[in-house]
């Protein structure tokens, strides 16, 4: 009963989403770490592609008609939501795919962009803060539900 409860509406939904800006969290911050590091390339993945995939993957789990049902594989260019919720990042493949090189490449061959790091940094965190509060709001109504009380 608890797991139709933690698998329903959408909490599959946010809790991909905060998976997926938690590791790209981990990819911002080794950029911005190597950034003086000489022929040190920054990775990254396209979260409008996870964002794309994952809509793609709630709307056949609506088409199936059944809001409990899972959302079954997330896959993209640098990703792959398995249906268990495991998220695997491939920035490597992302980075030589649809992620553009910012930045000019140095005398050290390393293409570092502050600005853009600063501004995904940010993009980011606002996006893990989004799904983390409408995550922490259903289970708020979820919690009242059960206890009846308000």
């Amino acid at each position: 009963m608890f797991a139709d409860l933690a698998n329903s509406g959408p909490m599959p939904v946010l809790s991909a989403m905060m998976c997926f800006t938690g590791q790209r969290q981990k990819l911002i911050a080794n950029n911005i770490a190597n950034l003086d590091t000489p022929f040190y390339q920054q990775q990254d993945v396209a979260p409008g592609a996870f964002q794309s995939a994952l809509a793609a993957a709630v709307d056949r789990r609506r088409s199936v008609g059944r809001e409990d049902a899972s959302l079954g594989e997330v896959k993209g260019k640098g990703f792959l939501l398995a249906p268990g919720g495991q998220l695997t990042l491939d920035p490597l493949r992302a980075a030589r795919g649809n992620v553009a090189s910012r930045g000019v490449a140095y005398h050290d061959r390393n293409n570092r962009d502050m600005e853009g790091l600063m501004q995904d940094l940010a993009e980011n965190a606002l996006a893990f803060r989004l799904a983390s509060d409408l995550y922490r709001k259903h289970n708020d109504i979820l919690r009242v539900a059960i206890t009846q009380r308000s």
